[in-house]
Parts: C-alpha cells; structure tokens; sequence
C-alpha cells in the first residue's frame, strides 16, 4: 500500500502561548481529530511532530533502532535562543543515550535508586511533610503548591542523595526555571554547577545515599558522567513530582467525587494518583525522539531529526482509551512513565512520596478547601501541566495533632 502525504508541515499547531496553556484539552482535541501524528511548534520556530494517539506512542517508544535520543544533529540547527532548548539539548545521561551507551550509564541510576530502602523514604517524607505543614497550620491557609508540593520533593531528594541544603536550594531555582524557560542559559550554568558542587561534596563525604552509590557504581562514571546522570535523576524526580502531588490536591480539592471516595477508603491515594496521571499529568508532552532518516509512521512522513515527541496528556485523555468515559480504578496503563527502553527508574518511588505526601497532609490538615477568592493559572511552557499556586484555607490550629491517636483512624493511610 503506497503511504500517503503527510499534513502540510507549514499548518502546525502551537504548544505554547495562552491558548494552550488555558485550554489544552481543546487543543489536544483538535489534535487527536488530525490522526495519530501532528505537525506542531514547541515554541516559535522550532517544529515538531506530536504523537497523540496510544498504539503509535508504543511503536515509537518501543523501536529505538529507528527512534533514537541522541538530539545532537537536531540541536545543530535549533534557533539557539530558543527557551525549549536546555530541556532537549543534547548531556551525556541516559535520557539521550541509545544503544551500548544507554546500556552502560543506565544500571547505575536504576541500581542507586532501587537501593533506596521503602520504610527509609517513607520516613523521609513524613518526617519532611510534617515540618512543612507545620509552617502554615497555624495561618489558616497557604498555598499547597509553592510550600508544600513544590517544596517536599526536594527535601526528600536532599536525604536520598546525602545532598546539602544550600546545593538543594539552588537546584530547585534552576530546575523550575529549565522547565519554564525563564533564562534558560543562565539557569542550566547553575544546574550544572550546583550538581558539580554536590559530586564534590559527596567525593569527600561519602554516605548511605544514592549519590554515592552511583560514585562507587562498578560502571565507574567519571565526572562529567556522574553530573549529567544526577541532573537528570533529580531534575526529573524535582519538578514532575512536585507537580504530581500538586494536581492530586487540585483533583481532590475541585472534584467532590474524587474526594468523598477517598475519605470513606472506596478508593485507596494510589488509585487517586493514577486518576491524576491519566488526567492531568504533570509531564505532558516529552519522551522525544529523532529519526535519524525520512520514515514512514502512521501513514505519515517524519522528517529526518525532527523531535518526535510524544503527548502523554493528549493520549492519556483520548476519549478513545475510556469508552465508558470512566477510568477504571487501578489501571495503569497511561504513558505517564514513557514506556519501553526509556521507561523511568524512579516511578516506584516517586508513587511512594506522592502517596505519602497526600497521606501526610490529608491527616494533619482534613479540612482543606480552595480558596475561590484566588483564581488558579496554569504556568506556560510546552512539557509540563503545573499550577503557578494551590491556595487553600482551613481552621488554623496552633500544634499539629497526631492523627494516629485518640480516634477510629484515618481512613487515607495506606497500608504499611
């Protein structure tokens, strides 16, 4: 069967501006009603093509002999003022690794990261989300995004990578900059160099955490290897995580269904989570890829080196994927975490510190409600689905009470 003509590759479809960024569904909606794959722009002048249908993600995702990460010969010819660039440009991690060398750099990231032991990080989180709620109980309202889920990742990541405080804290600043594309020049120098100091630090204070294990890895990444594969693992364990818990408090503050099948147990946090990345996840549009010649897909041309990037929102809220227009509870079928090759090591905890971060919060503050009287925004930028703020109120207590005592129990808590 000869393949037809793709569609005119001059009427593309921006993934930027306010448009998108207030109503991305529609825009995901026009999409998905132009087939499986679709000429975009991630910002201006810089093309894509956008996968928006479920099975063509797979294809993609799972042939990496045709589809590969390495982004260099497109960053050749990408505008260089371009503000999506420090998130595809070219580092030697595993993100844009293929072949031997994704082989060889990716063990030592997924070895370091399963070592984390569960009741460990567990009590990371609580022990981190407990001196956060503490902050703002006594106020009676706070924003639930900037000092809580924004925040709690990294104080997490802090314990797991032995990282200190003042290094944390400038990541966290370059790191959301990266994914807004504020000044992205100058926010990937101090990434780079926070993470370095942090290598540095961990050289001569070694410890029971991730970042020494992938130092004393027997893959034996040198420097350079060790930054980029550190940058990669908390940058993506910072950001997309902080939004996560965010827009699980946003789903169960805005949808009263949501909510009253969490409290009464019908539905355990877990399940609530996945609800959150089939609908609203933080990470829409990425998992790119670039063939590396002319090919045929879906009956469509993908240019030479042009980002393939896959549209997790657009194809996890296919109408398609959910007949019923329900989404049975515990599927977790959504390409959330890419799927394939490039499948992300740290989902497993990732999904422990968002439950624990709900867990937390819901039983030392069970009376939280948005605040109407700010209206939420949503940040701009083609990769990530993220609040600027979750204001909230509730009743101010003085002292944080234990939920564990003096009652029936709390229903949120998950099982030990």
């Amino acid at each position: 069967m000869t393949a037809l003509p793709g569609p005119d590759l001059q009427d593309r479809i921006p993934l930027h501006g306010d448009e998108f960024t207030a109503h991305p569904d529609q825009v995901y909606a026009r999409l998905r009603s132009r087939g499986p794959i679709v000429p975009v722009t991630l910002a201006p002048d810089v093309p894509a093509m956008l996968v928006v249908d479920y099975e063509t993600a797979l294809q993609v995702l799972r042939s990496p002999h045709v589809f590969v990460k390495d982004s260099r010969r497109w960053q050749d010819t990408a505008p260089p003022d371009t503000p999506v660039l420090p998130m595809m440009s070219w580092r030697p991690n595993t993100l844009f690794a293929d072949g031997e060398r994704h082989a060889r750099l990716r063990p030592p990231v997924e070895n370091s990261l399963t070592a984390v032991k569960p009741a460990q990080l567990r009590r990371f989180v609580q022990s981190s989300a407990i001196r956060l709620i503490g902050g703002f109980t006594g106020r009676g309202h706070a924003d639930l995004l900037g000092e809580y889920a924004a925040q709690l990742p990294m104080l997490v990541l802090q314990q797991m990578f032995g990282c200190p405080a003042e290094i944390a804290q400038a990541m966290v600043a370059a790191i959301a900059a990266l994914w807004d594309g504020t000044d992205p020049q100058l926010a990937n120098r101090y990434l780079e160099e926070s993470v370095n100091d942090l290598v540095r630090y961990k050289r001569a204070n070694p410890g029971d955490d991730v970042t020494t294990r992938m130092i004393e890895h027997p893959r034996g990444l040198d420097d350079d290897e060790l930054q980029h594969q550190l940058i990669i693992t908390m940058g993506a364990g910072a950001e997309p995580l902080g939004n996560w818990i965010a827009n699980a408090l946003y789903l169960l503050l805005t949808e009263h269904r949501v909510a009253d099948a969490v409290a009464t147990g019908s539905v355990a946090l877990d399940e609530a989570l996945d609800d959150v990345l089939w609908r609203f996840t933080p990470l829409a549009n990425y998992a790119i890829t670039y063939p590396r010649h002319p090919v045929y897909l879906g009956r469509v041309l993908l240019p030479a080196d042009e980002p393939v990037v896959i549209s997790m929102a657009a194809i996890n809220t296919d109408p398609s994927l959910h007949p019923s227009g329900q989404i049975p509870a515990g599927n977790r079928a959504h390409l959330a975490f890419s799927a394939g090759a490039h499948t992300c090591p740290a989902s497993r905890p990732a999904r422990l510190i968002a439950t624990v971060a709900l867990e937390t919060l819901l039983d030392y503050v069970p009376e939280v409600e948005l605040d109407d009287q700010q209206p939420l925004r949503w940040r701009p930028g083609p990769f990530h689905r993220a609040l600027t703020a979750l204001p909230v109120r509730f009743p101010a207590v003085s002292s944080l009470a234990d939920p564990t005592t003096g009652g029936s129990g709390c229903p949120h808590r998950s099982a030990r």
